[in-house]
């Protein structure tokens, strides 16, 4: 994570892209239009008037430069997320781009999502708003090691300190038989790696969903996912066996994951044939 305070420029990066160019436009009619409009005497507050005046231009200019970032920087998440085609692809993450993810899912959900990016986290990594809840998420990008209670009995603490509604705790495998139980009856959530794809998985058909204009192109947009993992199936082509020259859907996983389609299945994105 970036070190010390966030500067507006970061800040600016890490929002939606729009926020640059409101925050631009509102400075722009600010020193443009409504500081002219201000009468004094004061010969001291009219020269700095019109000095700030005469910057308005500039301020504006200079907020405009994040918009353009910070919109690949979103679309960059939103690719971060429609990627993933199993747990191994998401615990190859580095541990930012796990929060990203984690972010951006939870985004597509209906959250207002608020991410960490700077400086010592205090054990919260991403803030979620909905329905006037306020929920506080942990993210642990162990590849191998199941998470523990104390890191459990952190987040109540977290939970407590932050006047917060809900805790969520989040990674790629697993936990204690402890933390389970620590967390249970509180308003503490454990999602771990199975849980965590399925979600990725639901929001990547929702995006789906949302693309398409009608019946018949859903069913053929979700007929090229794989149902075994999630990831686009692919055209192919048998090069040897009895079916050999017959054209097949093949998961784009191969070869972590073999699943397919015979001919008969077959569905386009463009259409049938």
């Amino acid at each position: 994570m970036r070190k010390g305070q966030p500067k507006l420029f970061d800040l600016l990066l890490d929002a939606p892209w729009w926020v640059s160019v409101l925050l631009a436009a509102c400075t722009y009619l600010t020193f443009a239009f409504i500081f002219p409009l201000i009468e004094t005497n004061n010969p001291f507050i009219n020269m700095f008037k019109a000095a700030f005046t005469n910057m308005g231009p500039f301020l504006s200019a200079l907020l405009l430069l994040p918009a353009p970032f910070a919109y690949f920087n979103g679309r960059r998440k939103r690719q971060l997320v429609d990627v993933q085609s199993d747990i191994d692809s998401i615990k190859a993450l580095s541990w930012k781009a796990f929060e990203e993810l984690v972010a951006e899912a939870y985004r597509r959900q209906g959250y207002r999502v608020i991410e960490n990016g700077f400086g010592p986290d205090g054990g919260v990594d991403v803030k979620l708003f909905k329905d006037n809840v306020v929920t506080l998420v942990q993210c642990k990008q162990w590849r191998s090691k199941n998470v523990g209670v104390s890191v459990i009995r952190e987040m109540f603490g977290v939970l407590t300190a932050q006047q917060a509604q809900k805790v969520i705790v989040i990674c790629c495998g697993g936990f204690t038989a402890d933390a389970v139980a620590f967390a249970d009856g509180k308003p503490i959530q454990l999602i771990g790696g199975t849980e965590l794809l399925t979600m990725v998985k639901n929001v990547q058909v929702e995006l789906v969903m949302q693309q398409v204009s009608n019946t018949a192109e859903l069913v053929t947009a979700i007929n090229n996912l794989c149902p075994k993992c999630g990831a686009h199936l692919v055209e192919r082509q048998a090069k040897r066996g009895v079916n050999i020259g017959n054209s097949f859907l093949g998961c784009s996983a191969f070869p972590k994951c073999r699943f397919t389609k015979d001919s008969a299945n077959l569905l386009k994105i463009q259409g049938q044939k």
